[in-house]
């Protein structure tokens, strides 16, 4: 009976004792300091917002890699969106929309708000040689490959 009455204090003192243990390894929003970013995405050419475009944020390590996770957010018919609670640190930013190219850059989350503006650009053309490109001269690049040839060494002629 006696051993009965010693294992509840013990296991009450257990069960405290990884309460306080999970609450001191959390984080708490006082110590560590986090941004408010504001993105707002325009087209490059004539400056108009971009609508539903897709804004991805993933944590960078100090080697430069992409840390799992991440946050995606929409941007609304301004082209805007935002988010608060980023922590300080390296950011890597990508944004996606429909009809332009990926952007991708990384930030450094060093002040308490931090307001980017976005420019996409359309998709440029594929270059293939295959094409004629203005601007460049076909015959000129057929005679620099003749003259790259070396003349074929001459049979008769004796070594010295």
């Amino acid at each position: 009976m006696k051993s009965a009455n010693v294992k509840w204090p013990l296991i009450w003192l257990l069960a405290a004792l990884a309460l306080l243990g999970t609450a001191a390894a959390q984080r708490t929003p006082d110590t560590d300091p986090t941004a408010v970013m504001n993105f707002l995405i325009v087209k490059e050419d004539n400056g108009k917002p971009v609508r539903n475009a897709a804004v991805i944020m993933h944590p960078v390590n100090t080697h430069g890699q992409q840390s799992r996770g991440g946050l995606e957010l929409k941007t609304d018919a301004d082209g805007k969106t935002s988010f608060d609670g980023i922590p300080y640190g390296k950011l890597r930013v990508q944004v996606l929309a429909p009809g332009f190219q990926t952007f991708g850059e990384d930030y450094d989350v060093d002040k308490a708000k931090l307001d980017l503006t976005i420019k996409l650009k359309h998709p440029q053309d594929q270059y293939s040689i295959y094409q004629d490109h203005p601007g460049e001269n076909k015959d000129a690049k057929k005679d620099e490959k003749k003259d790259d040839k070396t003349p074929p060494p001459d049979p008769s002629a004796k070594p010295q």
